[in-house]
C-alpha cells in the first residue's frame, strides 16, 4: 500500500498512561485524529493475544470510521484478523520479508531502521515506510539509543521511502529535525501522555509541517 507523503507528517503511536483501560485509550486515539493525525499505530507489549486482538478490532473499526490509517505493532496475524491497514515491525521482530509474505501486497508495512544498511534491507523486503530513531532520548523504550542527525540524514538519502523520526519527539525539539529529508515524526507520549491529545496533536502537526 502506498500513501501520500503528507499522511506521514504526524504519525501517532499509542501509549497507555497508568492503569487506563481500552475505552480511555481509544478516546485518545479519536482525539489525536481530530487533531490532524492521519496514521495511528496500536502498540501493546504486555497484552495476551486474545486481549490484543479484541482491542485491535475496536481500534481498527474506530480508525476506519474516522478515516485514519490503522497500524498494528509487531503482530501481522493480529493485523490480518483485525483487518487493520498494516503492520510495523522492528529489527528484533519477525523479518520484514516474511511479514510482507504474510500480509500480501495490499497492506502497509513499516520497518524500524537505525542505519542506512537496515533501511536498504527493509526496502528490499517490501517496506512501504521506515521509522528511524531514536531521534532523542526517550522513556517509552528503555533500550532505544539516540542516533545522530547525520545518521538520520543518511537513512533518508539511502531509500526512496517515507521516513518518520521516532523517539522523544516533542514540541520543544521537533524542529531540530528540519532539513533531514524526513516525511514527518512519530510521537507517543507527546500525544498520549498529554491531558489534551487533540490540542497536542494540532500543535505538533503545525510544527511537523515545517520539516
Amino acid at each position: 500500500m502506498k500513501l501520500p507523503n503528507d499522511c506521514y507528517r504526524l504519525y501517532a503511536v499509542t501509549g497507555r498512561v497508568g492503569q487506563e483501560g481500552v475505552a480511555a485509550l481509544l478516546r485518545k486515539v479519536e482525539a489525536a485524529v481530530r487533531g490532524g493525525v492521519r496514521i495511528v499505530q496500536l502498540r501493546e507489549k504486555h497484552l495476551d493475544p486474545a486481549a490484543f486482538l479484541a482491542e485491535a478490532r475496536d481500534f481498527t473499526a474506530l480508525c476506519r470510521r474516522l478515516g485514519a490509517v490503522s497500524i498494528i505493532n509487531d503482530c501481522p496475524e493480529i493485523a490480518l484478523e483485525a483487518e487493520a491497514d498494516g503492520v510495523h515491525v522492528g529489527q528484533s521482530d519477525l523479518e520484514a520479508g516474511r511479514v510482507r509474505q504474510l500480509l500480501g501486497p495490499d497492506k502497509l508495512l513499516g520497518v524500524s531502521a537505525h542505519s542506512p544498511e537496515e533501511a536498504r534491507r527493509a526496502l528490499e523486503a517490501g517496506a512501504d515506510y521506515l521509522g528511524a530513531g531514536a531521534a532523542f532520548a526517550t522513556g517509552t523504550k528503555s533500550d532505544a539509543k539516540p542516533i545522530t542527525r547525520e545518521t538520520l540524514r543518511a537513512i533518508t538519502a539511502a531509500v526512496d521511502l517515507p521516513v518518520v523520526a521516532i523517539g522523544g519527539v516533542n514540541p520543544d525539539n521537533i524542529l531540530e529535525l528540519k532539513g533531514l529529508g524526513l516525511a514527518g515524526a512519530a510521537v507517543v507520549s507527546g500525544i498520549f501522555g498529554r491531558p489534551d491529545p487533540e490540542a497536542a496533536a494540532r500543535q505538533l502537526l503545525a510544527l511537523a509541517e515545517q520539516l
